[in-house]
């Protein structure tokens, strides 16, 4: 099982011709997932790695069945297109463009609410379910088919504990890059909710960093919701120095909020397992699943 997405799933490319989209969607075919075209204003018409490409979103879903989108549009057009995604009824939409401007994903956030769209980023590293499906950048050789969920604000940090769980003979339902930027869409807490709610999950594992404060809600929603799975969490930039971004846009620690002790004893209080260095994570989710 996983969530989201699975080996029926329609996508489609928003950017579809540029570099990036082409190199990434053309691994996504390779991988089996089933892209069915792709959208570019002004290109509608045309072919481009053997799929149709349309002016609209609307038109690609009316003429593919698309229920899913990967945004590889530019910082300054990708408002546009994800609220062009959201309007077209499209159920998921995985955006991996890094640093849109805040005040176009508040108006995203806002256009979100009461829609039939859930959103994956932006800034996110995309969504993986072994062997079914792939969308966004995730590299797709070193998960294999398991029962764990991953759920990541870090795409460097996903990988290295992909290939954890993997060498632990665990494997993964799904992993999601639930992104870096300060404002983004799908949430821990909605991770956490999807994946209690699936079958084919046993142990859930949060991948958090400085800055935000999706750790903190995620502990929050477990000491009012009694986990119903292991949790394993770890949280990146326990040194990091306060007032100073590291990295991308949601990473930094400011005035003492956001910083990785906080969000480390939040968690823990909550009763989840917190694995206390990058290096032990696979082996504190084994230890997790043989305590449950």
């Amino acid at each position: 099982m996983a969530i989201l997405i699975d080996s029926d799933t329609k996508v489609i490319c928003q950017g579809f011709t540029g570099k990036q989209a082409s190199y990434h969607m053309e691994r996504a075919i390779a991988y089996g997932t089933k892209v069915v075209g792709g959208v570019v204003p002004g290109k509608g018409g045309r072919r481009h790695l053997g799929l149709p490409v349309f002016d609209s979103v609307a038109e690609a879903v009316a003429a593919t069945g698309a229920n899913a989108s990967a945004v590889f549009v530019p910082p300054a057009s990708a408002g546009d297109a994800l609220i062009e995604a959201i309007d077209a009824g499209l159920p998921l939409v995985v955006c991996v463009t890094e640093r849109i401007p805040v005040l176009d994903m508040v108006r995203v956030k806002r256009r979100l609410e009461g829609s039939a769209t859930r959103l994956i980023g932006p800034n996110s590293q995309g969504i993986l379910s072994p062997g079914r499906c792939k969308i966004g950048v995730m590299p797709a050789h070193l998960e294999r088919p398991g029962k764990v969920g991953i759920a990541s604000r870090s795409a460097s940090l996903t990988s290295e504990v992909i290939e954890q769980i993997s060498a632990q003979r665990l494997g993964q339902s799904t992993s999601i890059g639930i992104g870096g930027d300060p404002v983004h869409g799908v949430g821990f807490v909605d991770c956490l909710e999807l994946f209690f709610q699936d079958p084919g999950t046993d142990c859930v594992v949060l991948l958090g960093e400085i800055g935000g404060s999706d750790e903190e809600e995620a502990a929050a929603y477990l000491k009012a919701n009694k986990a119903r799975k292991p949790v394993v969490a770890y949280v990146a930039g326990l040194h990091a120095p306060t007032e100073r971004r590291m990295g991308h846009a949601g990473t930094v620690n400011v005035f003492g909020q956001g910083g990785a002790a906080e969000k480390i004893e939040a968690l823990r209080s909550a009763g989840v397992s917190v694995a206390t260095s990058a290096a032990e994570i696979g082996q504190t989710v084994r230890q997790a699943l043989r305590a449950a």
